[in-house]
Parts: structure tokens; sequence; C-alpha cells
């Protein structure tokens, strides 16, 4: 059963993403990334994701939307994107390791930041509350 009288969740992290995100960007722009430049650096590096219809799923984006991004990133030298051998249809994606290290770079700035707002949680709510994120974060739903 909901719970009486609390906000809509969207209405409570609504406000938080926003400001997550207006602090993230000046991070990623330190290190020539946009926020997709920065997703699509994280799927690769954090899992098997091989072509551009792959990452487009694992990442909730349409896969044309992403294709401006991917152009960048391999123009910058931190993505590869190859021809499959077996489909020449179907690019097959990979990170390099200067696009591994940018994107690890600015995730440790990112989690930097990050520790000061979580500073503000005593460690068992903020324990309570990263488990809780990452739960809700990989669900299905609706």
């Amino acid at each position: 059963m909901a719970e009486q009288g609390r906000p809509d969740l969207a209405a409570m992290l609504g406000g938080l993403m926003r400001r997550l995100m207006n602090a993230e960007t000046p991070v990623l722009a330190e290190h020539g990334l946009t926020m997709w430049g920065y997703v699509v650096l994280s799927a690769l590096d954090d899992g098997p994701v091989r072509t551009q219809a792959a990452l487009a799923k694992a990442i909730g984006a349409d896969k044309t939307r992403i294709i401006g991004t991917l152009d960048t990133l391999q123009e910058d030298g931190l993505i590869t994107r190859e021809p499959d051998p077996k489909d020449r249809r179907v690019r097959l994606l990979g990170i390099t390791e200067a696009g591994r290290a940018s994107r690890r770079s600015a995730q440790a700035r990112i989690q930097e930041q990050e520790e000061r707002l979580l500073g503000q949680l005593p460690a068992a709510d903020r324990k309570t509350f990263l488990k809780a994120a990452r739960v809700l974060s990989e669900a299905r739903w609706p």
C-alpha cells in the first residue's frame, strides 16, 4: 500500500536528478564528453555490448539517436566501430584504452562530487539508499 502523503517518486527524484546532471556536465566537459558520450562509454566499458543495436537497447536510446555520438567518440579515438565479418551491415563496437581512461577519470570525479551529497546521510542510510537505487535502476517496470 502506498504511503499516505508522500510525494511521487518523480517529484522527489526529479530535482535530485537535475542537480546531479548539472554537477556532472562540467566534469564531462573537462573530459571532452557529453552526457550521451559518457553513457555510451560506460555501457561499453561495463559489459559485452557489441553492436550499435545492442548498445541502443542497453542504454534505452533509439539506435539512430546515438549515431552522432558514436561518430564523435570514434573521431576522438575513444571507441572503435568495425564491420562484423559475419554481417557487414552490422558494426561491432569497442572501447579503446583512451576511451576507458576518459570514462574512468570522469566517473572518479563525478563520484567525488557525489560523496559530498551522500555524506549528508548516516552510513547505514547511505548503504541502504545506494542498494535501493541500484535495484530500482535495474528493475523492469512497468
